[in-house]
């Protein structure tokens, strides 16, 4: 479930994460938890992240 609204380029869930990424939900879930993605936060059960943020991390990454 991608949500934008309000200028948010906000992602919600592990799943809709790793399609951005092109990894499965086990691969993620494993990022996330190992540390891997500083910018994806918890919110409650729900796991959040800034399409923005998580692209600039990985082109900047890429450099």
């Amino acid at each position: 479930m991608d949500t934008k609204s309000d200028g948010l380029d906000l992602i919600w869930g592990i799943e809709d994460i790793g399609k951005l990424l092109g990894r499965n939900y086990q691969q993620t879930y494993h990022m996330v938890r190992a540390g891997k993605l500083p910018m994806v936060r918890q919110i409650g059960e729900r796991y959040v992240a800034s399409r923005s943020k998580l692209i600039k991390f990985f082109m900047d990454d890429a450099v």
